[in-house]
């Protein structure tokens, strides 16, 4: 019987077996992935640079039970840099990667972190092998794979969530939690491509923008966002789009959540009214009025919507209104096969603090198939290291 089997070797399960490396304890593990090679996600992470976490650690970057993450992430309890001993370099927008911007790399730190304490840490890498079944014996748990049996006296459910099923990442084990009793919330895609209404921005298509993106339903603001915003056939993605997407997730299937988006950011609207004024006074044709300050196909699509009423000064303050915040009724995501993360997962009602099972002792869960999920920039990785660092931890502490 194995000490550990850690069922799932991505981000957290990494992150966990390394850290029971590093403790120095003389223990066994077990690591298995469905997939045929360990971190396949983690080393596609950040456009294949490694986003792996962010400076500014916020709760209000995190969604679902922000108050684990809070305890968990936030508070810099668990220092996730010691798990690669490389440098580390931060951007403008407060991303962390390795100074190499090579996310692979972060895999093969993981796994050589693993493999340089055999000394004392006897770990095994099964891969292509699928948990199938958990069962709860007297003295740990027996694992039923496609490849046979496994037997531990703890296991780590690491998993990943419903999207991005390259990965292995289809729904399908969160089964192994729910057949012991566990339930899930509602799974929907974040951090994704959204599709809206083409009926405005269809001749944008290809376009990009640094814009500033508002997403509301009604009444209610979701959330903000800023960045890149590219105009695509069925809707909008980029960077910004990532960002609110992930904010907006649980709310799409109600219908009326529209993205306001504001062209000019870095000016205001009573700038860019007095630019309108002034060209107007001048004699500008219409669709010269934001020539020079918006890309022409841009500025024409502004006009054409604004123009449903040509009233001299009302005209002008349609127009400076859409610049600053466009409307765009989002009608659904690219769906999960495109998405990066997942939002909702385990309920972690269910769990302790150190994320161990309340309804089966002996089993932790950490990492996306959990209740927890955050912004587009680090955060989600971040969560993945530090909840797979803080079950080594719980772990270690009854060992």
């Amino acid at each position: 019987m194995t000490d550990v089997a850690v069922i799932g070797g991505g981000a957290a399960g990494l992150a966990c077996a390394a850290s029971l490396a590093l403790s120095g304890r003389k223990l066994s593990i077990v690591i298995m992935d469905a997939g045929d090679r360990a971190g396949k996600k983690l080393s596609q992470t950040g456009n294949g640079q490694g986003n792996v976490s962010n400076e500014d650690l916020r709760p209000v970057f995190y969604h679902g039970d922000k108050a684990l993450a809070e305890e968990i992430v936030c508070s810099e309890r668990y220092d996730w840099r010691s798990l690669f001993g490389c440098l580390f370099v931060t951007d403008e927008r407060h991303r962390i990667y390795p100074a190499g911007k090579q996310a692979s790399s972060l895999t093969d730190l993981l796994l050589k972190t693993i493999w340089a304490h055999e000394a004392t840490c006897d770990a095994e890498l099964k891969l292509e092998t699928t948990a199938m079944e958990i069962q709860k014996m007297p003295e740990g748990f027996r694992i039923r794979t496609d490849k046979g049996l496994i037997e531990s006296r703890f296991i780590v459910l690491c998993t990943g969530g419903s999207v991005a099923k390259q990965f292995h990442t289809d729904g399908s084990s969160y089964a192994l939690a729910t057949d012991l009793g566990h339930r899930c919330t509602a799974i929907y895609p974040s951090i994704t491509q959204l599709k809206t209404d083409i009926a405005d921005i269809k001749p944008l298509r290809g376009i990009r923008v640094e814009a500033s993106l508002v997403a509301g339903r009604y009444s209610k603001t979701y959330g903000t966002a800023c960045g890149d915003v590219i105009f695509t056939s069925y809707g909008v993605s980029g960077s910004a789009v990532f960002a609110i997407s992930s904010k907006i997730a649980n709310f799409i299937h109600l219908g009326h959540v529209f993205l306001y988006i504001d062209f000019l950011p870095k000016f205001s609207g009573q700038e860019v009214r007095e630019l309108l004024q002034r060209r107007w006074d001048e004699g500008y044709r219409d669709e010269d009025l934001l020539c020079g300050t918006l890309h022409n196909t841009i500025c024409r699509m502004i006009i054409r919507k604004a123009a449903q009423s040509r009233d001299g000064a009302a005209y002008l303050d349609r127009i400076a209104q859409l610049v600053g915040s466009f409307p765009i009724e989002v009608t659904g995501t690219a769906g999960a096969d495109y998405a990066q993360v997942t939002k909702g997962g385990i309920r972690t009602d269910e769990v302790t603090e150190e994320l161990e099972s309340k309804i089966v002792p002996g089993m932790f869960l950490a990492g996306e198939i959990l209740d927890v999920d955050g912004d587009c920039g680090g955060y989600n990785l971040q969560w993945a290291f530090c909840s797979g660092m803080r079950v080594a931890e719980a772990i270690l502490n009854k060992l």
